[in-house]
């Protein structure tokens, strides 16, 4: 089981070392009995689909390659080493065994073939692959499976044999790189080594390529790994939509003018307001986003108003929705939503396109026209003012849906082409200096608005209960609890920050979820601390207003209850989607 390092010698001699001595080597692999270290995995290979195709990286003997034509399978067995692969075919001359000259991390020839996988097995070979390179491998490997596919990777620890140059594999990498090319972990199994070698011991891990049933997920996959990109645009977009969809769904509303009834319109100012957030930190760095460009030099949105803004270094998370801005700064964020509107409609929305079509993934509808303001205010009937974003209903279903996988991906990309990019420019990159200004940045967790509220309440001798215990609260007991953990949603809306009891905070609410019987249980305490707090001051209940309503499902009209309502909608989402530790207390 060879495979080369392109580049590397200790590649090179890993093969040669397989070569020399492949028929030994062969008869001391062939043997069915070494199977069982697929048996406690075995079942997730068993009763495979009608035509279903494996892919068997470094089959070496071809007993394993056999094993998945016997299970059922069509099989493209991958072996680099001549002789053994010769040693192979001639051990198991199966016609549903198809041997090829390839090897990681390219896999070239096998993608040549433009064949996807039910089944990728990477066994015996991880060691061989140079740490460097095991990134691409990673993402060579996670472009040929098909929607709910499994890769099985086999990790060795212990000393390597003579002669056969190996790295560490260590398990924690594999799953940093599974997780950024939207892989999830399903199963890590450990054992011995089969062959008896007690220095030697073994874990399986099967990954799986998440499978939305829509057909979104091979489609966003495509566009980022895939398509052809003169500049980082399309992975702008593509993040700007989805962290809509993970942090503001509300602002999305049905769009039904179209034969795909399920599709929906974001506001295309909040997705252009999205993309200068991520683009600041880059162009303020001078890393390029394009072929032969850095700063914001070649940059169609890089006009007056991003300009202005990155000069002044704001922070990018002030263009966050509900954010208010005033005199020449409102007229800059204007300009640069403006800019970024018109880039996004012209370049990324018109040119993400379905697989083998001109059919476009997404339809930009401009509006061009803005009264100028004194004032801005980045709610969302104002960013609905640039316009829409039409967003097809799988895709968008899929964002929301699959979030955790997506946005990993999105980064990761992104990442490699800005540093192609300035490799091509001479450019020299610290490690992860590109990742850090990728970094989506949120206001630092605040609950100053909550104490402040309570405190003033405090003061004028009005009562302000803990909301999950019912208790009174005094300025030494007062803790201010974000309902929805920050932890799993970052969010500083007054809407989220709820008084509670220290002890009850620190000691038992901390980061989890409140089930839903005790949020139910806490409406009243809630609804009465909102109104106190925040809705009988009117500038203070616009910005609750506002920023419900770009966070949570409520219309512009809501009423506290419907804001209620709304947040036990949130609380459940995020207990489907990520499966949080409910906080259940017996108060």
């Amino acid at each position: 089981m060879a495979e080369e390092v392109d580049g590397a010698s200790d590649g090179a001699d890993a093969i040669a070392a397989y070569d020399a001595d492949a028929r030994a080597l062969a008869a001391s692999y062939d043997r069915p009995d070494l199977l069982g270290v697929y048996a406690p995995v075995g079942a997730l290979l068993r009763d495979p689909s009608t035509g279903a195709l494996a892919l068997d990286v470094g089959a070496g003997s071809g007993r394993d390659a056999q094993w998945l034509a016997d299970l059922g399978y069509e099989v493209v067995a991958v072996e680099p080493a001549e002789a053994m692969r010769a040693e192979g075919a001639r051990r198991h001359p199966s016609g549903r065994i198809r041997w090829l000259d390839d090897r990681l991390p390219a896999l070239e020839a096998v993608h040549r073939l433009a064949l996807t996988f039910e089944v990728i097995l990477v066994a015996g070979v991880w060691q061989h692959v140079y740490p460097a390179h095991r990134p691409r491998a990673v993402r060579k490997l996670a472009t040929l499976l098909k929607p709910g596919g499994l890769l099985v990777v086999t990790l060795r620890e212990g000393p390597p044999p003579p002669g056969r140059p190996m790295h560490p594999a260590p398990l924690g990498e594999l799953e940093a790189l599974a997780r950024s090319h939207g892989l999830e972990i399903l199963r890590v199994e450990r054992g011995s080594d089969a062959l008896g070698r007690t220095e030697v011991s073994w874990t399986t891990v099967v990954l799986r390529m998440p499978d939305d049933g829509g057909g979104a997920l091979p489609l966003l996959r495509g566009v980022i790994l895939s398509d052809d990109k003169s500049s980082t645009y399309k992975l702008g977009l593509l993040r700007a939509v989805a962290r809509i969809a993970e942090y503001a769904p509300a602002t999305a509303v049905p769009c039904g003018d179209l034969q795909e009834s399920d599709a929906v319109e974001v506001p295309l100012g909040l997705v252009a307001a999205n993309w200068i957030r991520m683009y600041l930190p880059l162009v303020r760095l001078g890393l390029p986003q394009a072929p032969g460009n850095s700063g914001a030099d070649g940059l169609g949105f890089a006009k007056a108003g991003f300009r202005t803004l990155a000069a002044v270094g704001s922070p990018p998370q002030d263009l966050r929705p509900g954010a208010v801005h005033a005199g020449d700064r409102a007229a800059a964020v204007r300009a640069a939503i403006g800019e970024a509107a018109a880039t996004i409609a012209a370049m990324p929305a018109n040119f993400t396109r379905f697989p083998n079509s001109e059919r476009r993934v997404f339809e930009a509808r401009r509006i061009r026209s803005r009264a100028a303001a004194a004032s801005l205010v980045l709610d969302v009937p104002t960013l609905r003012g640039w316009g829409a974003l039409v967003v097809p209903g799988n895709v968008w279903r899929a964002m929301t849906r699959y979030g955790a996988w997506i946005e990993p991906v999105l980064v990761a990309e992104w990442a490699r082409l800005t540093r192609r990019y300035a490799a091509r420019m001479g450019m020299s990159l610290a490690p992860g200096r590109v990742e850090a200004a990728l970094e989506w940045l949120e206001p630092q967790r605040s609950t100053v608005a909550g104490r402040t509220a309570a405190q003033r309440l405090i003061t004028a001798g009005d009562t302000v209960e803990c909301v999950w215990s019912g208790g009174r609260l005094s300025m030494a007991s007062l803790d201010v609890d974000h309902c929805l953990p920050w932890s799993a949603w970052p969010c500083d809306d007054l809407w989220n920050l709820m008084p509670a009891d220290r002890r009850v905070n620190q000691r038992q609410k901390r980061d989890l979820l409140p089930s839903a019987p005790l949020l139910a249980a806490s409406r009243e305490r809630i609804l009465g601390w909102w109104e106190r707090a925040w809705l009988a001051d009117p500038g203070l209940g616009e910005a609750f207003a506002r920023e419900a309503t770009a966070a949570l499902p409520v219309g512009p009209d809501a009423t506290p209850a419907d804001v209620f309502s709304a947040l036990e909608w949130r609380r459940l989402r995020l207990r489907q989607d990520q499966q949080l530790t409910e906080w259940r207390p017996v108060l």
